[in-house]
């Protein structure tokens, strides 16, 4: 079993790493293969829309995703991990989703309409922060990390919404959202569904 751990801040050590930094755990210590993916390090152009993976399901840039595309294959679970940047994920984490559009079109290829319908590839799963407490802080990072997992053909197995965080070590005053962060990883390591938990 393969989980991948994608971190989405441009911030090292922040909040939504230390939870996933803690989801892995849970997923190694039930004898996951543990693979990461940090945002933040890697060189991604943003999707061109130039519809040139839609007859391949290839992307026709060549850039760091080249090695990012193998790990959604390898995997069977992903956590990604994000912090809420205008009610949405951060720019370094959305190039790649946004270059997900390849597997979106390998994944129109090789299914029928009725096959659509349903998951094969695992199950994926977000980890989000947020400075506010607003009522809606997490609706737009949630349908974009659905829709990011629908694309690389996984189901969406739960998620771990934090508000209130603002300065780097805040998630330690919350450590049943932690807790929830292992757990999580736990569940990912089984490929079960989570519980879906807002702090």
């Amino acid at each position: 079993m393969v989980v991948l751990g994608l971190y989405g801040s441009p911030r090292k050590g922040g909040n939504t790493d230390q939870l996933l930094d803690r989801a892995l755990e849970g997923s190694k210590a039930h004898g996951a293969i543990i693979k990461k993916i940090y945002a933040r390090r890697v060189k991604v152009a943003g999707c061109l829309e130039c519809g040139g993976c839609n007859l391949t399901g290839i992307c026709v840039q060549k850039d760091e995703m080249v090695n990012i595309y193998p790990l959604f294959d390898q995997a069977q679970a992903i956590i990604m991990s994000a912090p809420v940047f205008f009610y949405s994920p951060p720019a370094q984490i959305k190039a790649i989703i946004d270059r997900a559009q390849a597997h979106w079109a390998k994944r129109r290829l090789t299914k029928t309409k009725e096959q659509l319908r349903t998951y094969d590839s695992g199950m994926g799963y977000l980890i989000a922060t947020g400075a506010t407490k607003g009522k809606r802080l997490f609706d737009c990072t949630k349908l974009v990390a659905k829709y990011f997992f629908d694309a690389l053909d996984m189901d969406y197995g739960g998620e771990v919404l934090v508000r209130g965080l603002e300065k780097k070590s805040d998630i330690f005053k919350v450590p049943s959202a932690m807790e929830a962060a292992y757990q999580m990883g736990t569940c990912a390591a089984r490929a079960q569904r989570a519980e879906f938990l807002l702090f």
